[in-house]
This record gives structure tokens, sequence and C-alpha cells, in this order.
């Protein structure tokens, strides 16, 4: 009898081993393919468990977290939303992130390794510390500034600071609210599609997403092209440029927006950005004097202010 009973112990204790063995498994070696599977809620539930980390402007937050007593608990707030889009992006909890709210993710809800000094403490205590917050280099002055200028129009600014590459503003018109995208259920639905659906397209990010000719801006480096390659020696000349303007080559005449370029000088079509005499100093220029143009190719960065420069190869032109 007490033969059986030992038996009946060994297998109990076999059981609760291989109880042990397959709760290891679940917890340890699978825990990440169930924690990715979409019909675990558990991963959404304790991403907005708590409130998300802010995004700064000049040291001060321009976005927030409400608690909405929901299973979702803390959904995403913008402050002055339609101004700082283009910046911040959005951050749904039906519609994922986007621009920092993406790039930041980690720090901002709190999943980095970098915010806690005992990461693998959380991993096994399935936890994590508060989201940190991203500091940007937009300046809230100019941003205003340029987001004004905009107003009732379409298009981008994008402020560089040359030396250092930092983004000091960043604006693209028409915009949108970030606000409405936030939580869940149909508003947020309808929002979404309400803005895709718009033809002004708010939600296209014109100053990251889209790309333009260099226009009038290009202007300058003509004109410093003209005078290091010394097709141009004095600024103040008249450059015989009729108006309009015959493109070699081509039957089309190129036209001015302003007046008073017929035969301008080059001082004068910089000031009064006419397209024709622009068009033929670059013409006289050619393909080479381009090339050669010492503010440009194979040149370095050294006494610029920049942190880091290195010369490159690139190919001859043809």
């Amino acid at each position: 009898m007490i033969r059986y009973i030992r038996w009946c112990a060994y297998f109990c204790a076999l059981l609760l081993v291989a109880l042990l063995v397959n709760i290891a498994r679940v917890q340890v070696w699978e825990s990440a393919a169930y924690g990715a599977n979409p019909a675990n809620k558990r991963p959404m539930v304790e991403r907005y468990a708590e409130p998300r980390g802010d995004i700064l402007v000049d040291g001060r937050p321009v976005t927030g977290s409400r608690d909405s007593r929901q299973l979702l608990r803390y959904e995403r707030t913008y402050a002055d939303g339609p101004l700082y889009a283009p910046v911040t992006g959005f951050s749904s909890q039906t519609y994922g992130t986007s621009f920092v709210e993406r790039a930041e993710d980690g720090v901002l809800s709190g999943t980095d390794p970098g915010l806690s000094a005992f990461p693998l403490w959380y991993d096994l205590a399935r936890g994590r510390p508060g989201g940190g917050n991203a500091a940007t280099t937009i300046r809230a002055a100019l941003q205003r500034a340029a987001y004004a200028g905009l107003a009732g129009k379409r298009g981008a600014v994008a402020a560089v600071e040359p030396a250092t590459g930092k983004i000091l503003a960043l604006v693209s018109s028409p915009s949108y609210d970030p606000s409405v995208l936030s939580g869940t259920g149909a508003g947020v639905e309808g929002a979404w599609t309400r803005l895709n659906a718009d033809p002004a397209k708010p939600m296209l990010n014109r100053a990251l997403r889209e790309t333009y000719p260099p226009g009038s801006t290009f202007k300058i480096v003509t004109a410093a092209a003209a005078l290091d390659s010394g097709v141009v020696t004095d600024v103040d000349a008249p450059t015989e440029t009729p108006d309009p303007y015959p493109l070699p080559g081509t039957s089309t005449l190129l036209p001015n927006a302003a007046t008073g370029c017929q035969d301008a000088s080059m001082a004068e079509a910089v000031q009064w950005s006419c397209n024709t005499v622009m068009a033929k100093i670059g013409v006289r220029v050619g393909l080479r004097g381009w090339w050669r143009l010492r503010s440009g190719s194979g040149s370095t960065t050294r006494g610029c202010g920049c942190r880091r420069g290195c010369r490159g190869r690139t190919s001859t032109p043809t």
C-alpha cells in the first residue's frame, strides 16, 4: 500500500514539474510571441495605463494626458494642436503614432530601457517606469510667426540653424488638431475619415513629406557661381537679357513675375528676382562652371561651424 502511495506521490511530483516547465515556457520563452499576438489586449491596456511623457517646446509641454476612465485609461491631449501638429504628430489609441510621437515612442511611453537603472527587473516584474519627456529644438516664437504667415494658405515653413542642423520651426498649412484622433470609438473613426477625405489634405506634413523645387532661392547660388567662375565681374553692369528670355534649344519663352528685368544687372536681378537674367547667367556659367563652384562639390565643411565634415567623391559631369 505504501509503495502505491509512493508511486502516486512521484506521479504528482512529475505533474507539478511538468506544470512548472510549461509555466516557464509561457512566461519566458514564448512571452514575446504571446505579447505580440493581436488577440492579447494586455499590452495595449498596459500601454495606456499610465500618463504618456510630454513633448517639450522651449522647455514647456505642448502635450498632455487625460484620464478617460475607460479600459484604455489615458488619452493624449495637445495644447495648440494645429500649431504643433507637424512636429508632434498624433498619438492615437486607434491609429498609432506619427512624427515625434512615433520617433520617441519608447521614451514617451516608458518602454525605453534607458529610463530605468534596472531594466531587467521591469522585464521580470512585467512593469515599466513612467514615460519620459522628449525635448525639441523648436522655438515657440518662430513657430507661431511661421504659422501666422501661412494662415489661409497651403504651404510649409522649415527654419533650420545651419551650424547645428537644429530645426527651429516646422509648419505645414492647412493643419489639424491631433486631439480628435487620440481615443477610440465612432468619433475618432469619423474624424480620421473626414481628415483623410479633405481635399486640402490637412494631415499631409508638407514640410517633411513633400519635395519642392528650390525656386528663386537658388538664384543666390547662381549668382555665386557666376562670380566664382568669372562670368560676371561687375554686378552692376547690364546683362543684355531680353524679356522674355528664349530658353536655348527650345521654343519656350521664360517670363518674369517682376517688372524692369530687361537688360537688368545681376545685382538688380537678385534684388527683384528676375528669372530671365539668372537663367541667362546660369547658361553662361555652364555645367563645368557649376561643378567647379568652390562652395559646392568637393569642398570641406571646415571653418563653417559644423560639428563634423568629410570629403566625398561624386561622378564627373558628362
